[in-house]
């Protein structure tokens, strides 16, 4: 593949809701252009962009894929993005990379598809064309769709063709700027230019008329002769339309099969004539983009067990050649290029350079990592990061065999290198390892690559929840550790007040004329902490207390520092069963953002898992609920939430305090403790 210039480059990326036909897009657009012999379908795993084992297994996109495409002597850059939830980091990592979306709509559904209308709504300011699919399939209704999307959305939305037909009748589109109507021979994608059908004029004249009102709204020149009735020339009538998509001022809508190859030529087109260039970015505009230093920003990374980690980047300014050196800004460390490839799929095609705008990649960076910068360090550039949603569903995972335990943490390292929508951590409390995902299909395709990629494998446990012990009174108890039974033996005597307490742990004395010698304080007080890692309840660690020693004895041969640290754990277990313990549970809070339309459904879901709504606040179309909720209510929160929403809910949370469990919930906890306890 050649070097193309700035001007001659095009990047989109195919946005959408799972089914919508984006892969198949990327497909019909690459069969088009002569790079491939014959187009591959999704159902049979032979597409070019879903190319890991676990695409062509599940049957969708898992992982962002760049398709670069050469037509009429430009290079569009094409980068096919899941279209499920769980994998929406994804479609953030590539929104970085493009300067317009390409979003896809079923023909043959009523309703804006719900990730569709989360990623439209999500990047209100990056400019948009609409892809109508699947419209030789049963039920396809572009009208209604073209609806449907009016009603959702504020933009102005204008279809740029019209169809020839529905269902298995599709054969073409009227093309409302040029007023010509083509078919279109299903496989090969062969045009043919026929009559525009009379029953079709009065639907073409109204839509030519918005098209056009779109097109002389973008220059004061253009909307003063349109509204003086003057006809606009086909040329202002483009430079119009450029300018409005280029602009984001209006969102022009396009139709055809991807399936069958039907209509996808003009789509190409357009993206070259009209779609914006790469200077247009929102990180360069008004910037020389050669003569600025160089500057790229890495958008995604690709762990491969074997070549190691590749990293997709976008060059913003400047050229990058090969066998060079780059300074990662983020890092602050050199890193060396050697060869820099053009991916198509898994494929990876070797160039000397790329320009300002295109899209690349390059090999075994050491230190560089999804969102850095490569610039170079005599004028370094840091471009802003990237970001990415937060993971909210925590499982507890453990390799199968016990002897894994590195294997595990080398495996999750590489995983995460090339998944920023992931967090582990190992809980000093459960002492459990909490892998966190964007949800249960996010999670299943990391299980499947720890068995795939890493010949490990994992199993899932049940998330404990760390609970902790306090106590409600105060009491004062005797702690005596004696064993004298002739020669060396052990004493130590104890009494110590337990009282609750604001903070985690107080230890002090009141010990008045050497009952119990200073030296064997730290003694007292470290019998105690270790006597706190395990309550009288159900084994949880114990907090808010203060313990005051107060008296005891001691004996000046068999008294040591072991004797008291005894004593005190006597006298603690002893004090904890008479103060009257309680368990607490940890409290979180919780924002969660959802339209209108759910908020009971999440108030009353909240009230069944023990919630406090705190407040509610709009946002946008949405409502925030703020609420706190025990953390044992909220393990599967991910899961429940979409269910509720049809995946349109998104929260967050994090630790607030410990709360005392609600006497009936805790007699559950503590027998279930129990029951644990005696089955190791």
């Amino acid at each position: 593949m050649k070097v193309y210039p700035t001007q001659q480059i095009r990047n989109i990326a195919l946005v959408g809701h799972g089914g919508t036909g984006k892969t198949t897009l990327a497909e019909a657009m690459l069969f088009n252009t002569g790079a491939t012999k014959r187009m591959g379908k999704v159902d049979d795993g032979s597409t070019v962009s879903d190319y890991l084992p676990e695409e062509t297994k599940k049957k969708f996109t898992i992982s962002t894929a760049l398709i670069p495409c050469e037509h009429r002597d430009h290079k569009i850059n094409i980068l096919d993005t899941p279209g499920y939830a769980d994998f929406y980091f994804e479609v953030c990592g590539a929104v970085r990379a493009v300067e317009s979306l390409v979003c896809m709509f079923s023909a043959s559904s009523a309703d804006v598809e719900v990730q569709t209308q989360v990623v439209w709504e999500d990047y209100p300011d990056i400019p948009k064309l609409a892809f109508i699919n699947k419209m030789d399939r049963e039920h396809a209704d572009f009208y209604k769709v073209l609806n449907a999307m009016k009603e959702t959305f504020s933009d102005i939305i204008v279809p740029a063709q019209l169809p020839l037909g529905a269902e298995e009748d599709f054969k073409g589109i009227v093309d409302l700027i040029s007023m010509k109507a083509f078919t279109f021979e299903a496989g090969s994608g062969k045009k043919n230019e026929v009559e525009i059908p009379a029953d079709m004029m009065d639907d073409v004249e109204t839509y030519r008329m918005e098209l056009i009102e779109a097109a002389a709204e973008t220059d004061d020149d253009l909307l003063t002769k349109y509204l003086e009735g003057e006809d606009l020339t086909n040329e202002e009538i483009m430079q119009g339309i450029k300018n409005a998509v280029r602009s984001g001022s209006a969102v022009f809508v396009f139709c055809g099969s991807a399936l069958n190859n039907i209509a996808i030529d003009p789509f190409m087109d357009f993206i070259v004539e009209c779609a914006p260039t790469p200077d247009s970015h929102p990180l360069v505009q008004g910037k020389d983009l050669q003569a600025e230093p160089f500057s790229a920003q890495v958008f995604k990374t690709i762990a491969d067990p074997y070549i190691g980690r590749l990293s997709l980047f976008r060059v913003f300014t400047g050229t990058l050649k090969a066998d060079s050196l780059v300074y990662n800004a983020n890092k602050e460390k050199e890193e060396k290029i050697a060869q820099i490839s053009i991916l198509v799929g898994k494929e990876q095609l070797t160039v000397p350079e790329v320009a300002a705008g295109d899209i690349a990649a390059v090999a075994k960076l050491s230190t560089t990592a999804t969102g850095d910068t490569l610039t170079i360090k005599s004028n370094p550039v840091l471009i802003d990061p990237i970001e990415f949603p937060e993971p909210t569903y925590s499982v507890a995972i453990t390799p199968k065999s016990k002897g894994d335990e590195d294997k595990l943490s080398g495996a999750l390292q590489r995983i995460m290198e090339e998944d920023p929508a992931i967090r582990f951590e190992k809980n000093a409390e459960t002492h459990q390892n909490v892998l966190t995902t964007m949800g249960d299909s996010h999670l299943d395709i990391i299980m499947e690559k720890f068995s795939n990629k890493y010949g490990l494998e994992v199993e899932i446990e049940e998330m404990l929840i760390p609970y902790r012990e306090t106590i409600k009174t105060s009491v004062e108890v005797e702690g005596k550790h004696k064993k004298q039974s002739g020669g060396h033996g052990q004493y130590g005597h104890v009494w110590i007040r337990f009282e609750p307490h604001d903070e985690h742990f107080t230890f002090e004395e009141e010990v008045f004329g050497g009952a119990v010698p200073r030296n064997y304080f730290p003694a007292v007080e470290k019998g105690l902490q270790e006597a706190m890692q395990e309550g009288v309840l159900a084994g949880y660690p114990v907090t808010n207390i203060k313990a005051t020693l107060y008296d005891g004895s001691y004996h000046s041969v068999d008294s040591s520092e072991l004797a008291f640290k005894m004593a005190a754990r006597l006298a603690f277990r002893k004090g904890m069963e008479a103060a009257k313990p309680v368990l607490l549970e940890p409290i979180v809070n919780v924002e969660i953002e959802v339209p209108d339309a759910y908020m009971g459904d999440i108030i009353g879901d909240l009230n069944s898992k023990r919630g406090r709504v705190l407040g509610m606040e709009p946002s946008g179309k949405n409502q925030i609920i703020k609420a706190q909720v025990p953390a044992a209510e909220m393990v599967r929160y991910t899961i429940d939430l979409k269910s509720m929403t049809q995946g349109r809910g998104k929260f967050k949370m994090e630790f607030d305090h410990y709360e005392e469990v609600p006497a009936q919930d805790a007699e559950k906890i503590i027998a279930q403790a129990k029951q644990q306890r005696e089955e190791k």
